[in-house]
């Protein structure tokens, strides 16, 4: 079957507040840079929530046959923000009392081994900011000779703030609004012109870990330089499409669209067309953080004997630009439909794939809801309305088959379980036999022997099914 012609993304851009088509500006390839993780921890599913937006934009613009090309910077040096008033790859390392560069390595291991749990594709390149000092410091240079950047008295250099006239339209932050010492720049008393200009390139002082020779002395990046400098290094002057979260919108994009844009030849060109931002995410009521003990990575999900993809099956359920609320439940269920899903693919795979008018119109029908600004919400009601549809079972195959190139959930692949001791098969097989004999106290009994080993036995139309409990 030849796929009807589908159509391309369109998303909600930042900047404009319109939504607006995404295209190749070169006619070649979607340029994408997503912004990656900061290599002190573990990054969470609340971070895994935005990564996943950069795969579901990717699968759908290369699904409707458009070439893309995705770079994802990995800050390993530079990152003084809001909740640190020093780089959080030292205070990391003074935590642990390790080497930086140890700690960096060992959590961007850490990071690609969690995309992979969720199925998301590999960026085409991962750029260290540790190893792009050198492309931070042509762009610093360049923004001083253009009289967008100073040295301050403290030997920083700094950007200024009031040289860049649209400072403000992406957040909507306005300069003459933002007070002295507000929470989202550390402050640097006398050294800068006015109290919202940010460091491009801060003078080391006491520090010794992760500094360089630069021509204003030794020292180590901001935080914002080196996605303005990657980007435009690495998608060659011009970036398409920018993707991160709701909470880099400001400061860090705000100030990395200033310091882009006159790094760019064009005259009052935008270096990035468009601005993607997902919204936060919410565990059982409240935001993950430490102090709450409720922040959730992808090992607690595997450690409870479900699937990571579950994961990726709820964030789709909701719009990416709603803050969403997740819950150990909303996961349990989500992996108990893609294991009954796998499960009606293998048996689907005894009939020849049928590629009739209807699935073309269904596969059409869901890449549309993609295109709607990844309305993936109504995507996956479509996809949950196939199974028990009245659709062959050939025609249910080639559904998946399609699909799953789409939505990213291994669909046709049988999952490896947890592994059940002996104690609790012998439960499992006891019971059914139980429900057999029509026994049903013993049933119930063995049912709440099992649940006092962690596991969760179910009764439906296909015969007895089991899970690990989430709590």
């Amino acid at each position: 079957m030849k796929r009807a012609e589908v159509a391309p993304l369109a998303i909600y851009d930042t900047l404009s507040r319109e939504v607006r088509e995404v295209k190749a500006s070169d006619s070649k390839a979607v340029r994408i840079y997503c912004c990656g993780p900061t290599v002190y921890r573990d990054a969470h599913i609340g971070n895994l929530r935005t990564f996943l937006l950069a795969d579901l934009v990717r699968r759908k613009l290369e699904f409707s046959g458009q070439k893309v090309r995705l770079v994802q910077n990995i800050t390993d040096v530079g990152h003084m923000s809001e909740d640190f008033e020093e780089d959080k790859m030292i205070a990391a390392s003074k935590a642990e009392r390790r080497d930086p560069y140890s700690i960096a390595r060992e959590y961007e291991e850490r990071f690609h081994r969690d995309c992979r749990a969720l199925n998301i594709k590999p960026a085409d390149q991962y750029p260290r900011a540790s190893e792009c000092i050198e492309l931070m410091t042509e762009a610093i240079r360049k923004l001083i000779e253009k009289g967008f950047a100073y040295r301050g008295e403290d030997g920083s250099v700094y950007f200024d703030a009031t040289k860049f006239e649209s400072y403000g339209a992406l957040s909507g932050n306005r300069l003459d609004a933002l007070k002295p010492g507000h929470r989202y720049e550390y402050t640097e008393v006398g050294a800068k012109k006015f109290h919202a200009d940010w460091a491009l390139w801060k003078g080391a002082g006491d520090r010794r870990e992760m500094t360089w020779e630069t021509p204003w002395g030794r020292g180590f990046p901001g935080w914002h330089i080196e996605c303005s400098a990657m980007s435009l290094k690495y998608l060659e002057g011009k970036v398409d499409l920018h993707i991160g979260g709701i909470d880099l919108r400001f400061p860090h994009h705000e100030n990395e669209r200033a310091q882009s844009n006159p790094l760019i030849d064009g005259a009052n060109e935008e270096a990035v067309t468009l601005w993607l931002h997902g919204e936060h995410l919410l565990f059982e009521g409240r935001k993950m953080s430490k102090s709450s003990g409720n922040v959730v990575l992808i090992k607690d999900v595997v450690d409870r004997g479900l699937d990571p993809l579950s994961l990726r099956f709820c964030f789709m359920e909701n719009r990416y630009r709603s803050q969403m609320d997740l819950s150990w439940s909303s996961i349990q269920t989500a992996h108990n439909l893609l294991e009954r899903w796998r499960k009606s693919y293998q048996e689907w795979l005894s009939h020849a794939p049928e590629h009739s008018v209807a699935v073309a119109e269904l596969i059409n029908a869901i890449s549309d809801d993609f295109r709607d600004d990844l309305d993936t919400p109504q995507a996956i009601l479509k996809l949950r309305s196939i199974e028990r549809s009245e659709l062959s079972a050939g025609e249910k195959r080639a559904l998946f088959e399609a699909l799953d190139l789409l939505f990213g959930l291994k669909l046709l692949e049988l999952r490896a379980s947890k592994e059940l001791p002996d104690e609790a098969r012998t439960l499992i097989e006891t019971r059914a036999q139980a429900r057999i004999n029509k026994d049903f106290k013993r049933s119930d009994e063995l049912r709440d022997q099992l649940a006092g080993l962690g596991i969760e036995v179910r009764d439906t139309l296909r015969g007895q099914e089991w899970s690990w409990r989430t709590n």
